[in-house]
């Protein structure tokens, strides 16, 4: 099986952490993530795992709530 993505389309890079607001990766493991083998990939996961333990609270999607269906 492979190792996911922590990418949640959210891709913008937080200035003071230099950590992707949406997987909080760093720019270098964003883009190195395709050249990853499983074990890199999951090492990038315990990083993201840390950062979050130590505070780092990426972005979640936001959840839409359908509105009523209108006729036209």
């Amino acid at each position: 099986m492979t190792v996911p993505s922590p990418c949640i389309n959210i891709c913008t890079l937080d200035a003071a952490s230099g950590l992707c607001l949406g997987c909080a990766r760093t720019l270098q493991e964003i883009s190195d993530w395709s050249n990853l083998d499983d074990a890199g990939k999951r090492a990038v996961w315990a990083r993201i795992a840390e950062r979050r333990a130590q505070g780092f609270a990426p972005e979640q999607p936001i959840a839409l709530k359908p509105g009523p269906v209108r006729a036209r």
